[in-house]
């Protein structure tokens, strides 16, 4: 494997390698997209790194949201290494999409790509990233498209997914006593104050887990039934 770390490259058997701190190393490639291409590069700002992560199309994007609001997801690093086998016919290599460091120091690899966009080629490198990965004891995820319903809603709590949305902390607490019994979205914000100044808090109550309500089942609408996760929230 081959990172970067402080701008040097760094190259080391993975079984020696595997235990870097890959939360200090910089993306092993540009993220850069092409006129007319598929591709559309970009940074996001993740709440779970504290910093821009960057991804390489819309669907990487995608699953960097889904990543950042993961309550077992602790960090989250882009294309963080080059991994290079041999085929036993020529050298390849591949830069997997996302390092991301799990509650316990649990490690996934997750590469994102629709099924409909593989090729033989990504199926060997997903296969051979999958192999070296269970060599060293991480995970390996290949992630494809998110249910178009559930991702619509949560690309807009991302909206809200900065700690500033969640104050101040008295309508926080205020719309967790309201939703202890399911409510319609707006009349539960609208017990607690105005609609305008309400509504941030409670998206961002919705993105972090402390409310639910059904991502699934249609878009998030005024009607939409709002309730305190239990579990979590229980006094």
């Amino acid at each position: 494997m081959a990172f970067l770390l402080n701008g040097t490259r760094v190259q080391r058997p993975l079984a020696v390698g595997w235990d870097t701190r890959f939360e200090d190393v910089e993306p092993v490639r540009e993220f850069s997209w092409r006129k007319g291409g598929r591709g559309f590069a970009g940074w996001y700002y993740s709440v779970t790194a504290g910093d821009h992560v960057g991804y390489e199309s819309w669907l990487e994007r995608d699953r960097l949201i889904l990543l950042d609001r993961d309550p077992q997801v602790a960090s989250i690093i882009s294309q963080p290494f080059w991994l290079h086998w041999d085929t036993g016919e020529r050298t390849r290599r591949h830069a997997p999409d996302y390092f991301v460091r799990l509650a316990g120091g649990r490690v996934r690899v997750v590469d994102v790509r629709a099924e409909d966009d593989m090729d033989e080629r990504t199926r060997e490198a997903f296969a051979a990233t999958e192999r070296a990965c269970s060599m060293v004891g991480w995970e390996f995820e290949w992630a494809g498209r998110p249910d178009p319903v559930f991702m619509a809603n949560v690309r807009w709590l991302a909206r809200y997914r900065r700690a500033r949305s969640a104050r101040p902390a008295a309508t926080a607490a205020r719309l967790l006593d309201v939703f202890s019994e399911p409510k319609a979205m707006w009349q539960g914000a609208e017990l607690v104050g105005d609609r305008l100044q309400v509504l941030p808090v409670l998206f961002h109550l919705l993105w972090s887990g402390a409310l639910e309500t059904d991502l699934v089942g249609g878009l998030m609408e005024s009607d939409s039934l709002v309730w305190r996760r239990r579990r979590q929230w229980a006094d």
